[in-house]
């Protein structure tokens, strides 16, 4: 199995308000940006879109390194949040309902293709990559809003 590495990151413009999203993917000599936005969103959605788009451009099953600055992604697959969202009809724990549960749903569906190791990085830090994936979400929200 291939291995790829995933930077991702997503921005918004208030909260909700037009949103961007950024990733890189990294195999050998190859790397790939790609980047999105919507009108109306929130961060957190953005961050998840990130993700999903990066997993869904992968053509076959893969070993994944993924990089973001989004503990809401990171805490919620590495510590099975979002699993266990998902086992009680995205019910959380304290018994409110989870936020984003179709992103939630693609995205879980997507670890079960790809085996996903992932990584926290500090956002606006020392990390080239992640400094890249915000420039380019960003962009994407700025393009949206003079629209």
């Amino acid at each position: 199995m291939k291995t790829i590495t995933i930077y991702t990151d997503g921005a918004c413009s208030g909260n909700p308000g037009p949103g961007g999203w950024g990733a890189i993917l990294q195999y050998g000599e190859h790397t790939k940006e790609l980047s999105g936005g919507e009108k109306l969103t929130t961060n957190n959605r953005m961050e998840l879109t990130g993700v999903i788009r990066a997993l869904q451009a992968l053509k076959e099953p893969c070993i994944v390194e993924l990089y973001s600055d989004s503990k809401y992604i990171i805490d919620a697959l590495e510590k099975g949040w979002a699993r266990g969202w998902r086992a009680r009809g995205w019910v959380k724990s304290d018994k409110k309902p989870a936020l984003n549960p179709d992103l939630w749903e693609t995205l879980l569906d997507l670890c079960q293709v790809h085996q996903v190791r992932t990584h926290w990085v500090k956002g606006h830090a020392e990390n080239p990559y992640n400094n890249r994936c915000d420039q380019l979400a960003v962009g994407e929200w700025r393009k949206l809003k003079e629209e």
